[in-house]
């Protein structure tokens, strides 16, 4: 069992309940501005069909970096990629970028067979395993779809 994290006073702490409503409400500003009236629930709607995969996914690359602590996530993954990788820190920062950028896991395995070592592909493949893309998928909680 993992001993549960300490949070350092310096590391903050936030909600990906507050602040995905706060980045939604402001879409539907901009959304209700540009087309001259009030959008709505459409443009809510719109926010988490377009945004809500990236929102999310940025936020937990910062929970397991150990960036910001969000409470909806889980607590014994904060932090977990802050520790020492040794040589394979390069490919976790390889990887970590990727993952910014929306790749999902058969990308980055594309991509290692493309540019990395037959070393470096198994490495890739256990960082991927840590990492758990595919478990980190949580459903959007703002609309039955």
């Amino acid at each position: 069992m993992n001993e549960p994290v300490t949070l350092r006073p310096d590391v903050p702490t936030a909600s990906l309940v507050e602040e995905s409503n706060r980045e939604a409400r402001e879409f539907r500003w901009y959304e209700s501005e540009r087309a001259g009236c009030d959008q709505g629930e459409y443009a809510i709607r719109k926010w988490v069909h377009c945004h809500w995969p990236g929102f999310l996914r940025a936020r937990w690359i910062e929970h397991m970096l150990g960036i910001r602590f969000w409470l909806e996530l889980k607590r014994d993954e904060f932090g977990l990629l802050c520790g020492e990788f040794g040589d394979s820190r390069p490919l976790l920062d390889a990887i970590i970028f990727q993952l910014k950028c929306g790749a999902e896991n058969l990308d980055i395995i594309r991509w290692a067979r493309r540019e990395a070592s037959p070393a470096d592909q198994r490495r890739v493949r256990d960082l991927l395993r840590l990492i758990d893309v595919n478990s980190h998928r949580l459903r959007c909680f703002f609309f039955d779809d």
